[in-house]
């Protein structure tokens, strides 16, 4: 395997280091983008509770902010219960927007990988027929062995930087509709403590 890698130059290099970056993408934004972690089913209920009791402290809102995602979302609003409807809507809405910046987070990176790879391939490649048309001028073309070194070279690469872009783009997509999904799911529990409290 170390042979086969070596055979596709240097450029390996810089594909192996892109593949690492984005398997700790990958198993980091499959932990942090789980629904039950982003948005627990049963926190809308405890923080209507919180607000119609009126013991609403700074702390209990710092350590709902804390929960998770959906917590410093809804964590906005219960500041400004006592400040009227406009002004929890406000709050909840802008809360939201920063959270949802946080759950794409390190995906550009993950989608610049997934872009840059299957190039490096492709430079690979250039660089492995400019050394097969080299030898071919240095040295004919009666010798397969004097032509295959820049072939493999142009191979390896190539497979090596498709290898790692196709998972790469799929996961990028994939966690594109997650987050889409979870938005949603952030919109409606935000909406749902906004009209309890209209009705209180």
């Amino acid at each position: 395997m170390f042979e086969l890698f070596r055979a596709g130059g240097p450029l390996m290099w810089i594909i192996l280091l892109c593949s690492l970056v984005a398997l700790a993408i990958i198993f980091e934004r499959l932990i942090a983008l789980r629904k039950r972690q982003v948005a627990p089913s049963t926190l809308r209920g405890q923080i209507i509770d919180l607000a119609n009791s009126g013991k609403i402290t700074r702390e209990r809102v710092q350590k709902v902010r804390e929960h998770s995602p959906l917590g410093q979302v809804l964590a906005a609003g219960l500041e400004n219960v006592h400040h009227g409807e406009q002004a929890m809507r406000e709050s909840l809405e802008e809360s939201g927007k920063v959270v949802v910046h946080r759950l794409g987070r390190y995906l550009n990176t993950l989608g610049t990988i997934a872009s840059i790879t299957p190039l490096i391939g492709l430079l690979g490649t250039v660089i492995g027929m400019i050394k097969v048309f080299t030898a071919i001028t240095a040295n004919g073309v009666g010798d397969p062995t004097v032509l295959s070194g820049g072939i493999s070279e142009a191979l390896i690469t190539t497979a090596a930087g498709l290898s790692v872009g196709i998972p790469c783009l799929m996961f990028y997509r994939h966690f594109r509709g997650k987050i889409v999904e979870l938005t949603v799911s952030l919109e409606e529990e935000a909406l749902a403590f906004l009209e309890s409290q209209k009705e209180g």
